[in-house]
């Protein structure tokens, strides 16, 4: 098992950046990672996934091109960097850990441990 705890949200005007850290603990190395999201009423959605090494990487349609997904084994982090942020990217954004290193899915039901959260809030 893998705990892991997101920080970086917050409010960032349209056309912003903001970077999101999932520190983990435990095996963190030997897990694939994600990041979702979610607003109130609608399933967690796919936005970015990296494989243990961090050479493998995937991107949700709607972030392609404009987040960046990277982690750093050394110090059992998984970032996400956000640039030209839009309102419809507001959400609760969660980091996931799959048990299989190159276990990169799309779906949330695949995925083992998953962090509280970090509100994001991007004001038009």
């Amino acid at each position: 098992q893998v705990q892991l705890v997101e920080s970086g949200g917050g409010l960032v005007q349209a056309g912003g950046s903001l970077r999101l850290s999932c520190a983990g603990s435990g095996s963190f190395n030997s897990y694939a990672m994600a990041w979702f999201r979610q607003v109130i009423g609608m399933e967690r959605e796919f936005v970015a996934g990296i494989g243990w090494s961090g050479t493998m990487k995937q991107y949700g349609d709607s972030v392609k091109g404009r987040f960046a997904i990277s982690r750093d084994n050394a110090k059992n982090t998984l970032y996400r960097q956000m640039n030209a942020l839009k309102p419809e990217d507001r959400a609760v954004y969660y980091c996931a850990a799959h048990r299989n290193p190159y276990g990169i899915a799309r779906a949330s039901g695949e995925y083992d441990c998953w962090g509280q959260g970090t509100q994001v809030t991007v004001s038009s």
